[in-house]
């Protein structure tokens, strides 16, 4: 599959897809809370998700069995919710979900805390959600895809934290994954040439220790080896002439 250059039609489509997402990240923000399972995060991002009229991106894409993607402090991405896993005060939760749109994907990820958190889990959630903010600095036309990986880890590791390897991001479109994949590291070689009209899922996964990760038992969930915290950020993002356009938030 080649990086796909979208028309303004599909442009549209794709700002409306991330409106709803966005939307829908605002709705679960705002009922995180301590008691609640990490399937009633689930549940109800599949309700907003569908009151728009939406499909979730994540249902029984190969083999996900939910809507949202809720992973609890450790674990890194791809958790599975579920009734017997309650939040707890004190814990991080990344929410991490997409829609499709008469045909077209967003997605987008967000961490949050629950009640009240220590400022070392506080300060992981912001420098992650920054490392998106820095990278996305060099999302232009005529840049290159290296220029965004190596700002997001640079970024990440002046405050000595892991920038996961093992990964990355992606473009997205009439697919939930297209070409091209988008490191939040640095590589030895540039990258493609980014062009307007290109769509972007530009997501730093950064650990509070090591970078090191491993695979549960579920095949799914990815946690930190070495048990620290880890934060997560995402949006979808479209390369124009000029500024990037972040499609799945509502600034």
């Amino acid at each position: 599959m080649a990086v796909t250059i979208k028309s303004e039609r599909e442009i549209e489509l794709m700002r409306k897809a991330g409106e709803i997402l966005a939307r829908t990240h605002e709705e679960l923000e705002a009922a995180v809370r301590p008691g609640m399972t990490t399937m009633d995060i689930d549940r109800l991002g599949e309700k907003i998700i569908r009151g728009f009229g939406c499909i979730p991106s994540f249902k029984n894409y190969n083999g996900y069995p939910a809507s949202i993607c809720v992973s609890v402090n450790d674990e890194v991405v791809h958790g599975i919710p579920s009734k017997r896993r309650y939040l707890e005060e004190g814990d991080i939760v990344s929410l991490d979900a997409g829609v499709i749109y008469k045909g077209y994907h967003s997605d987008a990820a967000r961490t949050h805390a629950v009640g009240t958190i220590t400022p070392e889990a506080q300060k992981l959630i912001e420098v992650t959600r920054q490392c998106f903010f820095e990278g996305i600095k060099f999302a232009k036309a005529g840049n290159h895809l290296n220029d965004i990986s190596s700002a997001i880890q640079a970024y990440a590791e002046k405050f000595g934290y892991g920038v996961v390897r093992d990964l990355v991001g992606h473009g997205i479109g009439t697919h939930l994954h297209e070409d091209p994949e988008v490191p939040n590291f640095a590589q030895k070689r540039k990258g493609i040439r980014l062009e307007p009209g290109m769509t972007l899922a530009i997501e730093p996964m950064i650990n509070a220790g090591r970078a090191d990760v491993i695979w549960m038992d579920d095949d799914w969930t990815v946690k930190t080896e070495d048990g620290s915290l880890s934060a997560h950020y995402e949006n979808t993002v479209l390369i124009t002439e000029g500024e990037p356009e972040i499609l799945s938030l509502r600034l």
